[in-house]
């Protein structure tokens, strides 16, 4: 407490406040019809769909089927083929390879009023339609939807298996590819087909449904039933994604709906409004009751309070550059709260410790220091513990691709992917927040609270809730 310096109050209150202020409003540049946004504001948020609205649909292979790890990526990546051509750009598609699962989240937007989902779950579980066809012509049907013209050339039954590989080329150099293998109608049909197209390098493209996935030019009149396609991939994942399309077209199952559920758009944001309403009554109550009964230490904790708040919805909204954005759920607010309880507690802890060093008889920059010392033990013992369970709630209920349920993996992969996003959200929030309450409510109230200790106007002990001497 020694070194702390009278304006070290000024630097950290200014900054706690500047950081909230921009975390909240955002930071925006508009020049004429030029804008630019290089903040964003908490409107920027991505919700959940419980808070949103939404669709939350669940696909299991039909009859008992089961299906391989290669099958299962193959109709995700139908799933994202099918929902862009629904519009809907905002969506979460997730392998449960444990359990033979494919789940798909997607929000429903308010203002689509005439949106049936019921109708777009029924089309996105439909069997794939694979079609191979001469050119890339396209037609209107009598809904007004583009659909393929050409020459069919091939369906996916006359496809045996798509992969994608590595090869070198002619120059030396190494590229991404797919292997394609055919049945013996396949490789005959496709035989004519590159017979006629090769002399004029014609193209023959690949629809999934009514989306044109793929359109190469014809190099060799084939006849062995196995192509290449190559020379548009920049990864493997590229390569990947397109076989997995072509493979799909050739599956051996269809799919059955096993879990379906809507929320409405209306319910989800009016419980929001309400959340945010009380959250506001209760921080303005807390605010109070720490002033009130903590005096200066329980203002320094109002403003502590007010940067961990702000700094978890940074956190969220994707203010740091080295962390992506979340996805906010109900239970993500939920472990926000819990989190804001924790700081208000570590608060207490601290403000007691040195209520019990004043009337001991110390010195105030020594009841200050000794307070702080005393209850940092308890207050790291509480969020450590809180930490360490937000991170196995994180690797157990988070989706396959996240750091945590990767680091967990050799324990959770027994019981299979739960891909439970909501209760990750809860994860997130907790942990950052109690990540807060080291930032905030240590080092940053002690910073302000030591610093504000050097004014005269602050000197007298009972500001401290300890007795006059």
């Amino acid at each position: 407490m020694k070194n702390i310096k009278k304006p070290v109050f000024f630097i950290v209150f200014l900054l706690i406040i500047g950081f909230s202020y921009t975390a909240i409003f955002g930071f925006k540049y508009q020049y004429g019809d030029i804008a630019k946004t290089y903040i964003k504001d908490v409107s920027g948020i991505r919700l959940g769909i419980d808070i949103q609205g939404g669709v939350d649909v669940t696909f299991t292979p039909a009859d008992g089927y089961d299906a391989t790890e290669e099958q299962l990526d193959s109709v995700k990546e139908v799933m994202k083929v099918r929902l862009a051509s629904l519009g809907i750009s905002d969506s979460n598609v997730y392998v449960d390879n444990s359990n033979d699962r494919i789940i798909v989240r997607f929000p429903w937007q308010s203002s689509e009023t005439d949106f049936d989902p019921e109708a777009a779950v029924k089309e996105l579980g439909g069997t794939a339609m694979l079609t191979f066809r001469e050119g890339t012509d396209s037609t209107t049907d009598e809904n007004g939807e583009t659909v393929p013209s050409g020459t069919l050339i091939l369906n996916g039954d006359d496809v045996e298996s798509a992969t994608a590989m590595y090869q070198k080329k002619e120059d030396g150099n190494y590229e991404y590819v797919v292997s394609l293998k055919l049945g013996s109608e396949g490789a005959k049909k496709f035989s004519d087909a590159t017979g006629r197209l090769y002399q004029d390098k014609g193209q023959i493209s690949i629809w999934m449904d009514n989306s044109l996935i793929s359109a190469p030019a014809v190099q060799a009149h084939i006849t062995t039933g196995e192509a290449i396609i190559s020379g548009s991939f920049e990864t493997f994942e590229d390569a990947k994604a397109l076989a997995d399309k072509i493979n799909s077209g050739a599956l051996p199952f269809s799919l059955t709906t096993s879990s379906f559920s809507t929320i409405s758009p209306t319910l989800g944001s009016g419980a929001l409004k309400a959340m945010i309403l009380g959250g506001l009554i209760a921080f303005g109550f807390i605010a109070l009751y720490m002033i009130i009964l903590y005096r200066l230490p329980g203002f320094v904790a109002v403003i502590g309070l007010i940067g961990q708040v702000t700094f978890t919805l940074a956190a969220i909204s994707g203010y740091f550059s080295f962390m992506n954005s979340s996805t906010l759920t109900i239970p993500g607010i939920a472990g926000i709260i819990l989190s804001i309880g924790m700081g208000v507690d570590a608060n207490i802890i601290t403000a007691e410790r040195i209520k019990e060093e004043l009337r001991s008889g110390k010195r105030l920059n020594t009841a200050l220091e000794s307070g702080y010392k005393r209850a940092f033990s308890a207050i790291f013992d509480g969020n450590l513990t809180l930490i360490l369970i937000a991170i196995i709630l994180m690797g157990a209920f988070g989706v396959p691709d996240s750091l945590f349920a990767k680091m967990l993996s050799f324990i959770f992969r027994w019981f299979g992917t739960t891909t439970e996003g909501t209760i990750y959200s809860f994860g997130f929030t907790l942990t950052v927040g109690a990540i807060l309450n080291f930032v905030m409510g240590v080092w940053a109230s002690r910073l302000m609270l030591g610093s504000l200790s050097k004014f005269s106007i602050f000197k007298n002990r009972k500001l401290y809730g300890g007795p006059e001497k």
